[in-house]
């Protein structure tokens, strides 16, 4: 197959990078890219892991045609972080036990993310309705959605 050249902006930094037309997202972040956060559960779109923000868009990168995203930015859960400092989001989930595994937690960081930005006081039902599309098989949520109300609070300025 003949591979195609595209240019991504992954976490504000371009890149071009060849890709076989059948090249997943993930794989091209993960292996051409060298950012190694986003992670693969299922490979089916099914559990979230490989949740990354396409254009300020939620995506599962495991679905996603590394072609489709020429001329895209990608933000992944590395990009989160600011000038080497943990984001709100990703210290609340180390800070009240969000993660377990760590298999889902770069995809549910990223889809907080993306909430808080969306909702900057989410409800919980909220929280949980926008993070419905993240799988994670150690924590029964319940840390997941204090995570995400306690970086709430925080960018809030009241946390």
């Amino acid at each position: 197959m003949t591979k195609r050249l595209i240019r991504l902006t992954v976490n504000g930094k371009p890149y071009d990078v060849e890709v076989e037309p059948r090249e997943r997202l993930l794989d091209v972040l993960r292996y051409k890219v060298g950012l190694t956060g986003t992670k693969e559960g299922c490979g089916t779109g099914d559990c979230g892991a490989c949740t990354v923000l396409l254009n300020d868009k939620r995506i599962t990168s495991c679905l996603m045609l590394a072609i489709s995203a020429h001329d895209c930015e990608i933000t992944t859960v590395e990009g989160i972080a600011q000038d080497g400092h943990l984001h709100p989001v990703q210290k609340a989930f180390m800070e009240h036990g969000g993660l377990q595994c760590g298999i889902c937690t770069p995809g549910f960081i990223v889809s907080a993310y993306a909430l808080l930005k969306e909702i900057p006081h989410p409800t919980e039902e909220e929280i949980r309705f926008n993070l419905a599309g993240n799988l994670c098989r150690c924590t029964g949520y319940v840390k997941i959605v204090e995570a995400v109300k306690a970086a709430a609070q925080e960018l809030q300025g009241s946390g």
